[in-house]
């Protein structure tokens, strides 16, 4: 078992990521700590300071904030040692103390929130709110021994025990429904202060044995899970086994059984995992990519989970998969002129990131952001009482009292391959020392050793995954690693021809232009990028199969510059289009970081486009969504209800009441026109009743059935414009009268789809036209010249949607398209189906070589 080195003892030089730990604490320091308590005082009835901050702040999970910004204020404290930020911590603590209610309850908000979790009624996880605050609270007590941090967690642990205390066996699987963060994480850090073991049964109430039995025994049981909430459960397993020991291997069993999970079935090439907060089937990744994937704070929670696996098992497969995520997610996720972080880090192609404001959101990652570049040096090293452990290859200082000497690693990776160290003793080496430098799973060849300029046997571990050096070292010392490098590709499991690329550590990504970077609003408050427009995001290779051409990548990308990393690819349609970067770089621009690789006019491609014009149809027809059963989105479109609770069924949210129950929701309607609410069902719920009103309007009531066994399916209903009127948004309610019933997955409010079929532009590159092109013919001779081979046609549909078929095979309309003559007379038809894929127009056109 490893040991972690205390944060001051590790100090980093990269320029990159001291910049990046520069930023988070001038952002930290920006913030007014009276504004991150004024719910707390607000609560206590004590006189105001100041207001509220905005967005999060000001809703029902009102000072989480303050806890994430309790731990990221320690660990600054604890790798700067800086007086200004303890005096920062002291002022925030004594205000806290002033705010605990004599029960040891302390929060911004009402307890009432945690009655209606209890309750089945709607609440914005106030448990998730309270592990912040705990985990904050003995945060600040490790770092500086407060003895005011210690007495207020103590209270407050001691108000968790009496409310678990009164749990029946009913309630507390109620309560463990509902996201609660890390309760069992945080409680078990607790009790190891405290020795409570009042605090250790608390932490107990929140072991979720249902979730962690099948996950232990292999069963990957993640689908339709919310990914945020769960990270952190086996978090507070592993805690559990890692406070109590090995009575508790099975914990230890569950948490390396999810991490395998996870990583192996559920992440990108970035580390990264999840669409839309959720865990879908696993290795399905490839339809899962959108704008809305790998939440950045599961993220961090996984580089938790996966630094405390290593501790105890010492297995490089985490070091890896640390070293991956922690350069290509969490730096990737901080703009590095900002200091802001991100929430969603898209995988399709044709998006880019989007960054917290300052002093506006308060979003769930800008708390996990704090935390994340204020801990930028805590896994580089580890130690046990005979070695030290190099796990990442980033210029930094450690000094290892505990081994009596300091260590200097100079290393630019990936921009170099050269990693060097030099040893200082800091008092004379009674016995040998090893040094285990980590060989990394993207090395490109056998890496390179020398010790004092001369090459060193090493002895290597773990089928050759560290180097280990051991010797009495002497001040002066110098190790030198060199770790080739190359550039290599990485498919999904369901999408073989879908490809990233990385050199050595890095992701690589190509930047698209910052044409039209809206961004829109999902969530409470929350900004994620937009693509109203159509991103070509798939690569024709030339006179080759995807397979051949990846399977001679090194012959096919080339290297533009050998002092930087940028690399253009070579026998596809994108050579002089396309210049991969390092991903953790790209900021202001549209990127791609997985790409189709197709064949000209392959099945393969046409099942593509088509797909991307239905996604693209719905995206726009939607004019307002919402996953049902989240909390996060549920209160932002005003959830409620009554006899009411969320559940999960093969791998989907529900939303359910039975016996008169009902939920309700406010959705954004187009005023003075027909509106569609689209809702999902389940076919179990064949023979069972509901009733849907509109502002009190009943639009359907009805006994569902579908003949389709065992599936989802998606009922849309027509919402009048007499209904609407001229309204923004309307009250959808949805009513059981009988058995339990509810509706699934997203719950959708759009508009029609268009009907119009045309054309709006049909050009030939060379060539006269009979007549010139209006929407309104439909036949037309091109005459061309006789030594003409082929033509390049460009044709747009009157609507972007719309699917156009040359020849019968769909095109990308996007893109000019090469007519071969190899007749004197060619016949050219065009058919264009409508944006609702139904409605058709046909085109004909005669090529004649004159």
């Amino acid at each position: 078992m490893y040991q972690e080195y205390r944060m001051h003892q590790v100090s980093i030089a990269d320029p990159y990521i001291v910049n990046a730990f520069a930023k988070e604490v001038a952002y930290l320091t920006s913030l007014e700590p009276d504004r991150l308590l004024a719910g707390f005082r607000e609560k206590r009835g004590l006189p105001k300071k100041s207001e509220k901050y905005p967005g999060w702040e000001n809703t029902e999970i009102r000072g989480h904030t303050l806890g994430h910004y309790l731990s990221a204020l320690s660990q600054a404290y604890a790798t700067t040692q800086d007086d200004a930020l303890a005096l920062r911590l002291e002022y925030l603590l004594s205000e806290l103390a002033l705010c605990q209610l004599e029960s040891g309850y302390l929060s911004a908000f009402d307890e009432q929130l945690f009655d209606n979790v209890e309750n089945k009624q709607p609440a914005w996880v106030p448990w998730y709110t309270m592990h912040k605050i705990i985990a904050g609270l003995t945060a600040a007590y490790s770092a500086t021994g407060s003895a005011t941090a210690y007495n207020v967690v103590n209270k407050l642990g001691d108000w968790v025990y009496n409310r678990t205390a009164s749990w029946s066996d009913e309630i507390q699987q109620r309560v463990l429904s509902v996201e609660y963060g890390g309760m069992n994480d945080c409680l078990y850090e607790l009790y190891k202060i405290s020795g409570n073991a009042n605090h250790l049964s608390a932490a107990h109430s929140f072991d979720e044995l249902t979730l962690f039995t099948p996950v232990r025994e292999g069963k990957d049981i993640l689908k339709g899970k919310h990914a945020n909430t769960t990270i952190p459960k086996f978090l507070g397993a592993l805690n559990r086994y890692r406070t109590l020991g090995e009575s508790e291997v099975f914990y230890l069993e569950a948490a390396r059984q999810f991490w395998d999970m996870v990583v192996h079935h559920h992440s990108y090439i970035t580390g990264g995992n999840s669409e839309w907060e959720h865990f879908g089937d696993p290795d399905m990744l490839d339809r899962e990519r959108s704008n809305f994937t790998a939440e950045t704070c599961n993220t961090y929670n996984m580089l938790k989970l996966t630094r405390e696996l290593f501790k105890i098992t010492g297995d490089s497969k985490y070091a890896e998969f640390y070293e991956n995520t922690y350069l290509n997610a969490i730096v990737s996720s901080q703009h590095p002129h900002t200091g802001m972080t991100m929430y969603f880090q898209p995988m399709a192609t044709g998006y880019f990131k989007v960054y917290s404001s300052p002093f506006e959101h308060f979003w769930c990652c800008t708390g996990t952001g704090m935390e994340s570049f204020t801990k930028l040096n805590d896994s580089l090293y580890f130690y046990d009482a005979a070695s030290i452990v190099v796990n990442q290859y980033l210029s930094s200082t450690l000094h290892s009292s505990e081994h009596g000497l300091k260590l200097t690693q100079s290393a630019n990776l990936p921009y170099s391959d050269a990693v060097q160290f030099t040893i200082n003793t800091l008092q004379p080496q009674a016995s040998p020392l090893a040094l285990k430098l980590r060989l990394p799973d993207w090395l490109a060849g056998e890496a390179e050793l020398l010790l004092n300029g001369e090459p060193v046997n090493a002895v290597f571990n773990g089928s050759g995954t560290y180097a280990v050096v051991g010797r009495v070292w002497e001040d002066g010392d110098t190790l030198q690693l060199r770790l080739p490098m190359k550039l290599t590709y990485f498919n999904l499991p369901d999408a073989r021809h879908v490809a990233a690329f990385k050199y050595g550590p890095a992701v690589l990504s190509a930047a698209l232009g910052r044409t039209d970077l809206a961004v829109s609003a999902t969530g409470v408050d929350v900004s994620v990028p937009t693509r109203n427009m159509l991103v070509k995001d798939f690569i024709t290779t030339v006179n080759e199969s995807p397979e051949s051409w990846l399977e001679q990548l090194a012959d096919r990308v080339v290297r533009l510059e050998q002092n930087e990393l940028a690399f253009a690819l070579q026998g596809t349609d994108e050579d002089n289009r396309l210049v991969f970067t390092p991903h953790y770089k790209q900021h202001n621009e549209r990127y791609g970081i997985y790409w189709r690789l197709v064949e000209a006019d392959s099945a393969e491609l046409q099942q593509h486009i088509l797909q991307g014009k239905i996604r693209q149809r719905v995206q726009d027809a939607t004019l307002d969504s919402l996953p049902v059963g989240n909390d996060q989105y549920e209160l932002e479109h005003g959830i409620q209800g009554e006899n009411t609770s969320v559940a999960i069924w093969d791998g989907y949210n529900i939303r359910k009441a039975e016996n008169g129950g009902w939920f309700s929701y406010r959705l954004k309607v187009a005023p003075q026109s027909d509106n569609y609410l689209s809702v999902t069902y389940f076919s179990g719920s064949n023979g069972k009743e509901i009733a849907i009103y509109a502002d009190g309007e009943l639009i359907s009531s009805e006994i569902l059935h579908t003949d389709q066994a065992r599936s989802f399916y998606n009922r849309s209903y027509l919402i009048p414009a007499e209904v609407i009127s001229g309204k923004t948004e309307v009250e959808v309610k949805f009513v059981i009268p009988g058995q339990e019933n509810g509706i699934f997955d997203l719950l959708r409010m759009m508009t029609g789809y268009s009907r119009s079929a045309g054309l709006r532009q049909l050009a030939f590159s060379e060539g006269t036209l009979s007549a010139p092109f209006t929407s309104g013919v439909t036949a037309y001779t091109l005459t061309v010249p006789q030594a003409a081979g082929s033509v390049q046609l460009n044709v747009t549909p009157e609507h972007k949607n719309a699917l156009v078929y040359a020849g019968g095979i769909l095109i990308e309309d996007s893109l000019p398209r090469q007519v071969k003559l190899t007749e004197n007379r060619t016949t050219l038809n065009l058919t264009v189906k409508a944006e609702d894929h139904t409605t058709e127009q046909e085109y004909v056109i005669t090529i004649v070589k004159e």
